[in-house]
C-alpha cells in the first residue's frame, strides 16, 4: 500500500493579553480637572474620575475576551485530532486488509480461497508465519507538541498484521513436538491453499505424520514446480524446506528464519534482521486431513503430466471399433486418447518451433497405425518443414505417399490430387447406394496430415480453397485433416477452422494463438526450456477446458513393430498418379491407340496430367487446328516439329534460309498446293534476319498464314510483332524459359513457372503436359524453291550495279554470245550487229540517261542488283516489295518488259 500522510492539527495559540486604553482614560481627567478650575464645582471633579473606571472595566472584558478564546481553541483542536485519530484508525484497517489479502495465512485462506497466479512459487515469495506488529506505511505531517510525537509514534506501527519472511531456502520451526507439528501445519496448509498442485509440490518422508500425504501437492512430479521439503530431513533435492527442530538445537544450513514457540499461540522470530513477537496459528491434525480431503473433492489438479512418456508405455486402445482412436500421450490423470473420427472429424496442431510438434504427429500416425490395417485407413504425409519429419514412417504400409517442400510439382500434384479423391470416394458411395463411408468398411479412411501448414500456402496460396473443401465434404467422405502449423491466428482460416473441432497445442508465444485454438490462454502459460517440449494441451469437443498431456514418444522400434504387425496386408494405392516421365517416347503413346497409326481424331503431342482428376490422358493436335511453341534454348521446342512431321509425313516445313522462308510464305498464301500442316522453327529468330520492312511483311504474311493453314510455330520469346502471330494460333505449349517474367509474357500462369523444368515440359491450357519425343531422321519435306541463274530473255537488256567492272566481266564469261557494254559505249558505237546486248552500268548513269533506261524498260528487261534496292522503284517503278535477297551475295531482281520483279543469280553466286 502506497504510504499516506495524515496533516496533524497545529497547536492552538494563547490569547494575546488585552491592552489598557490609558490614552482614552486620562481624557476625563483632563476636562474634570478643566471643568474644575473653571467653575470652581466640586461636582466637576467627579466627572475626572470616569477615566479610572473605564480603564477598569476595559481591564476586565479583555480576561473575559481571552478566556473565551482560549476555550474555543482548544475545542477546535480536540475536534481536529480526533478527526486525525479516526483517519489514521481507517487507513490502518484498510492497510492492514489489504496486506491480509495479498498475504493471508492459513484462517484467512481457508475463509476466501485466495486467487492463483500463473507463476510458481519463488525464493522472494512471502511466507506469513503469523501476526504481529509491522512498520505501517501511514505517516503523520506538523506539530511538534507531545501530543503531535505521540501520534506519529502511534502512526508507524501496525498492529495485528501479517509477519512475513521470504522463504528463501526455508524456515525453521523451533518448539515441542505438538506445538511445532502444529505450526508447521499451518505454514504447509498455507502454501498449499495459495498456490497450484502444479506450481508447488511437497517432499518428504514425515508428511503421513502430519496429515499432509493427502495434499495433491504430496504427488506432484512436474519438474517445474517449487519443491518444499517438509520436516526434519536434511534433503537438499528441494528448493527450500520447512523443518520441525527441538529447542535449543541449531537450524540447518542455509535457514535464515528462525520461528521460535514457547507457547501454541506466542512466538519469537529470528532473522537477519533482528528478533520480533509475534502470534502464530497451528492447525491440529485432524483439520490438517481435513483439508487434504476437501482439496482432492474440489478437483484439484493432483498429479501433473510425467516428464517423459514412450509410446509402447501407454495403454493399447481396444481394437474392432469404426473410428480411429489413438493414445496420444499421458495426463496427470491417466492416457489421452482421442478419435479423429468421433472427436474430429479434422484436427489443428499448434505448437512453436522446438516444442516437439513433428514428434507429435509422428506419434500420432504410428498410434493409429499399430491399431489399424491398411484396409481400415491410409496416410498421405506432407511436411513443409525441410522435408525429413515423416522419413520414420516410410515403411508403415498405410502410407499411401509422403509428399515434402524438396519436390515443389510434386507437392502441387499432390495436394490438387485431393478433389480427384473427393469425387472418386462420392462416386464409391453413390454406386454403393450409401451416404456415409461408415457403411461401406470396403473404402478405408485417408487421413492427410501435413506439417508446417502455413509453409504450404505460402509456396501455393491457390490450394487453400482445397483445404478448405476436402474440410466441408471429408467428414461422410472418410477423409481427415491433421493440420500442423506453428501458429493459427492468420493461418488456418474461419471457414477451415470451423471444421476442425479437435484441438492440440504445444507451448504458443502469443496468447491470441492459444484462445484461437483452445479457448483460453493455457498453452501461452507453459515455461520454456526442455521441460516443455512435448508438453501439450487437447481439448476435445466435450471437454469443458484443454487436458494437459505429455506426448508420447515414438522410437524406431513402434514404427517397426506397427509395420511388421500389418507386413502382409497389401499396400494402398497412392491418391494420385505417378508423376510424368522426363522423357516419353512416341512408341510408348501410340502403340495403345490403334496399333500405333495416326489416330484420326489428331496427332499425338504427349501425355497430360490431370491431378485433379486422377488422369493422364493423351495430348492431341486436333486436325486443323495450330499451335505455338514457346521455348528456350535445349527446351525442346525443335523436338516438338520432329515429333509432328513423324506423324504427318506430308507435312510442310518451312526452311531456315530467308529467301527459301520468303517464298515458301509467299507460295503457301498464294494458294498454290497448300499441305495440310505447317511447320516452322524459331520464327522469331526468322523473322529478326530480315531487313525491318521485310521483317513487317514476314509477319503480316503468317498473321494471313496461320489463319488459312494450320501451323504450328515455335519462337524463343513473344515479341511485339511475333506475338501478333502467337495470338493467331488457337493453342500455345509453353517450355521452360529463363525467367518468370518471360513466363508469364509467354502467356503462362503465374504458379506453372519452373526454373528446372525437363526438356519437353509444357503447360498446355493450364495443364503439365510431357511432349513425346522422336529419333532424328525422320522429317518433314523441305521445301527450298530455289532461286534461278539469270539467262537474258531479251535482244537488249540492262544491269543496274555498283561493281559495273566486275559484274561485266562475270557477264561476259557466262554469255559469250552477248556483246557486254557500257551506256557511252551503245551511245557512241555506231556499228550494227546482230548480237544480243547487255548494257552494264552504275544507278547513275542510268538516271543520266533516262531515255535508255525508259526503253529497256519497255523493250527488254532490267536486271538490278540486290544492293541497289531504291533502284528496283526508280529506274523500274515497281511499287511493291520484291522478294527477298541476300545482299553481296550475287542476288539480283530482274524485271520483263514491266513485269513484276524475280529474284535470280549472277553469274559466279553461289546457291
Amino acid at each position: 500500500m502506497e504510504a499516506t500522510t495524515i496533516v496533524l492539527p497545529p497547536s492552538p495559540a494563547p490569547p494575546s493579553r488585552p491592552s489598557l486604553p490609558l490614552l482614552a482614560a486620562t481624557v476625563p481627567v483632563a476636562a474634570g480637572v478643566v471643568l474644575w478650575a473653571v467653575t470652581g464645582s466640586l461636582f466637576a471633579l467627579c466627572f475626572a474620575a470616569l477615566g479610572p473606571l473605564m480603564l477598569l472595566a476595559s481591564f476586565l472584558d479583555g480576561i473575559r475576551t481571552r478566556r473565551r478564546d482560549r476555550r474555543r481553541g482548544e475545542a477546535e483542536a480536540d475536534i481536529a485530532w480526533r478527526r486525525a485519530d479516526a483517519e489514521l484508525l481507517d487507513l490502518q484497517a484498510a492497510e492492514r486488509a489489504g496486506m491480509w489479502r495479498r498475504n493471508p495465512d492459513a484462517a484467512a485462506c481457508l475463509r476466501e480461497q485466495p486467487l492463483r497466479g500463473p507463476e510458481p512459487p519463488a525464493a522472494d515469495t512471502p511466507l506469513v508465519l503469523g501476526h504481529g506488529v509491522r512498520e505501517s506505511g501511514v505517516r503523520a505531517s506538523g506539530g511538534d507538541d507531545d501530543r503531535a510525537r505521540a501520534f506519529r509514534e502511534r502512526a508507524s506501527r501496525l498492529e495485528d498484521a501479517p509477519v512475513t519472511v521470504p522463504i528463501g531456502r526455508g524456515v525453521c520451526v523451533r518448539a515441542p513436538e505438538p506445538i511445532g507439528a502444529a505450526v508447521l501445519r499451518a505454514l504447509i496448509v498455507q502454501l498449499c491453499l495459495r498456490f497450484a498442485p502444479s506450481q508447488l509440490a511437497l517432499l518428504g518422508d514425515g508428511l503421513d505424520e502430519l496429515g499432509l500425504a493427502e495434499l495433491p501437492h504430496a504427488s506432484s512430479v512436474r519438474r517445474s514446480a517449487f519443491r518444499v521439503v517438509v520436516g526434519a530431513a536434511a534433503d537438499d533435492t528441494g528448493d527450500a524446506r520447512i523443518s520441525l527442530c527441538a529447542p535449543g538445537t541449531e537450524p540447518p544450513d542455509g535457514v535464515t528464519a528462525v520461528l521460535d514457540c514457547t507457547d501454541p499461540t506466542r512466538a519469537r522470530l529470528r532473522t537477519p534482521d533482528g528478533v520480533q513477537e509475534l502470534v502464530v496459528e497451528g492447525v491440529s491434525l485432524a483439520q490438517a486431513r481435513a483439508i487434504a480431503a476437501d482439496s482432492a473433492a474440489r478437483g484439484e489438479d493432483a498429479t501433473e503430466p510425467p516428464e517423459r512418456v514412450a509410446l509402447h508405455e501407454l495403454d493399447a486402445v481396444p481394437e474392432g471399433g469404426t473410428g480411429l482412436a489413438a493414445a496420444l500421450g499421458r495426463s496427470g490423470r491417466g492416457d489421452v486418447v482421442v478419435d479423429l473420427v468421433e472427436d474430429g472429424p479434422h484436427a489443428i496442431v499448434t505448437g512453436m518451433t522446438g516444442t516437439g510438434k513433428s514428434e507429435l504427429l509422428v506419434s500420432w500416425v504410428t498410434a493409429m497405425a499399430g491399431v489399424y490395417g491398411p484396409a481400415h485407413v491410409n496416410f498421405v504425409l506432407a511436411d513443409f518443414k525441410g522435408g525429413t519429419a515423416f522419413d520414420p514412417l516410410r515403411e508403415l504400409p498405410q502410407v499411401a505417399a509422403v509428399i515434402t517442400d524438396l519436390d515443389d510439382e510434386g507437392a502441387r500434384r499432390g495436394v490438387e490430387s485431393l478433389t480427384a479423391e473427393l469425387r472418386r470416394r462420392e462416386r464409391a458411395l453413390a454406386e454403393a447406394g450409401v451416404r456415409d463411408i461408415r457403411e461401406l468398411p470396403s473404402l478405408p479412411r485417408l487421413v492427410i496430415v501435413i506439417d508446417e501448414f502455413a509453409a504450404l500456402l505460402q509456396e501455393h496460396a491457390d490450394l487453400g480453397a482445397v483445404f478448405t473443401d476436402v474440410a466441408a465434404r471429408g467428414r461422410a467422405l472418410g477423409m481427415h485433416l491433421v493440420l500442423g502449423t506453428q501458429r493459427a491466428a492468420g493461418v488456418i482460416r474461419d471457414a477451415l477452422a470451423a471444421n476442425c473441432p479437435l484441438r492440440v497445442s504445444l507451448r504458443v508465444a502469443d496468447a491470441a494463438d492459444s484462445r484461437l485454438v483452445l479457448g483460453s490462454d493455457a498453452a501461452a502459460t507453459v515455461p520454456g526450456g526442455p521441460e516443455s517440449r512435448g508438453l501439450a494441451f487437447v481439448r476435445r469437443p466435450q471437454d469443458a477446458e484443454a487436458v494437459c498431456a505429455r506426448i508420447a514418444l515414438t522410437s524406431a522400434a513402434d514404427v517397426r513393430a506397427a509395420s511388421l504387425r500389418w507386413a502382409t496386408d497389401e499396400r494402398p494405392r497412392s491418391p494420385w498418379l505417378p508423376a510424368l516421365p522426363e522423357r516419353l517416347a512416341l512408341h510408348d503413346v501410340s502403340s495403345t491407340r490403334e496399333g500405333g497409326r495416326r489416330h484420326r481424331q489428331g496427332l499425338v503431342l504427349g501425355v497430360a496430367d490431370e491431378p485433379d482428376r486422377q488422369s493422364q490422358p493423351v495430348e492431341l493436335l486436333e486436325p486443323g487446328r495450330g499451335l505455338a511453341v514457346i521455348g528456350g534454348s535445349g527446351s525442346g521446342k525443335t523436338s516438338v516439329l520432329r515429333l509432328l512431321a513423324a506423324q504427318q509425313p506430308d507435312a510442310m516445313t518451312i526452311p531456315a534460309p530467308a529467301e527459301s522462308a520468303w517464298d515458301a510464305v509467299q507460295g503457301l498464301l498464294a494458294g498454290a498446293d497448300r499441305p495440310p500442316l505447317v511447320l516452322c522453327d524459331d520464327l522469331d529468330l526468322l523473322a529478326a534476319a530480315y531487313p525491318p520492312e521485310y521483317a513487317q511483311e514476314f509477319i503480316s504474311a503468317w498473321e494471313q498464314l496461320v489463319r488459312a493453314v494450320p501451323a504450328v510455330v515455335t519462337v524463343s520469346r513473344t515479341s511485339s510483332a511475333v506475338s501478333r502471330v502467337v495470338d493467331g494460333l488457337p493453342r500455345r505449349a509453353v517450355l521452360r524459359l529463363a525467367g518468370k517474367v518471360e513466363h508469364l509474357a509467354a502467356g503462362g500462369e503465374s504458379d506453372g513457372f519452373r526454373r528446372d523444368r525437363p526438356a519437353g515440359r509444357a503447360r498446355i491450357g493450364g495443364r503439365e503436359v510431357q511432349l513425346c519425343w522422336v529419333e532424328e531422321g525422320r522429317r518433314a519435306a523441305d521445301v527450298r524453291p530455289g532461286t534461278p541463274r539469270w539467262r537474258p530473255a531479251s535482244t537488249l537488256s540492262g544491269v543496274v550495279t555498283q561493281a559495273v567492272r566486275q559484274v561485266a566481266d562475270l557477264l561476259r564469261a557466262a554469255h559469250p554470245g552477248h556483246r557486254v557494254i557500257g551506256i557511252g559505249e551503245l551511245l557512241t558505237d555506231a556499228r550494227a550487229s546482230d548480237a544480243p546486248v547487255i548494257v552494264v552500268a552504275d544507278p547513275e548513269e542510268w538516271r543520266m540517261n533516262w531515255a535508255l533506261t525508259q526503253r529497256v524498260r519497255a523493250e527488254g528487261e532490267l536486271l538490278i542488283a540486290a544492293e541497289c534496292p531504291s533502284e528496283l522503284r526508280q529506274l523500274a517503278g515497281v511499287r511493291t516489295l520484291p522478294p527477298f535477297a541476300r545482299v553481296h551475295a550475287g542476288r539480283a531482281w530482274v524485271t520483263l518488259q514491266g513485269s513484276a520483279p524475280r529474284r535470280v543469280l549472277l553469274p559466279g553466286a553461289p546457291d
